[in-house]
């Protein structure tokens, strides 16, 4: 398949989809390797780019996926009226982190660092789609894990997870400090 037909059916394939879609799948549709397709993929984002076009080639963990410039936003709310604002609450932030940060982690080995239950945190990073179920712990009650989507990725503009920061001993501390501290005035009430 020559270059040009490669890069028509790659926006296609990406545009059907409205999803990521792996490297490697897009590698086997367009029958090149994952390298050549990979500088494909760098030539078409690098177009999107320079063409002030309203889309752009964004990367996941590699997964790439076509997505509405930042700067488009401003029109699409004009034809989707306003889209549903997610709140991130103090608790569900921290449950989110706890998640992040543990991955894949059980509802009860939140609790332990939190200190509290964490029912409705996790109910609501489900319905936001920044958490999801990765199966079950072989364990007695055979447990649900937890990890982050691309979603969530997205949401907090990195790339995978490799790329969230470091927490530091103090910050964990702290943490834990907050947390312990959420329980009291919860006993206290």
């Amino acid at each position: 398949m020559d270059r040009v037909k490669a890069e028509a059916v790659i926006e296609a394939v990406l545009f059907t989809m409205g999803e990521s879609v792996e490297i490697s799948k897009l590698a086997d549709v367009i029958e090149e390797d994952v390298k050549t397709t990979k500088a494909i993929l760098e030539d078409m984002a690098a177009r999107y780019e320079q063409d002030d076009r309203g889309i752009a080639l964004t990367q996941f963990d590699g997964a790439v996926q076509l997505c509405t410039k930042a700067d488009m936003y401003e029109y699409l709310i004009k034809i989707a009226k306003a889209p549903r604002k997610m709140t991130l609450t103090d608790t569900v932030l921290e449950t989110l982190s706890i998640i992040a940060y543990k991955q894949p982690v059980t509802r009860i080995e939140i609790e332990k660092v939190r200190g509290v239950s964490c029912d409705h945190a996790i109910n609501k990073l489900l319905e936001y789609d920044l958490i999801t179920e990765l199966g079950r712990l072989d364990a007695p009650g055979r447990p649900l894990l937890f990890g982050t989507t691309e979603q969530f990725l997205r949401c907090f503009g990195v790339k995978s997870l490799e790329d969230l920061p470091e927490l530091n001993p103090v910050q964990m501390e702290e943490f834990k400090q907050q947390a312990e501290a959420e329980v009291q005035l919860q006993l206290d009430v």
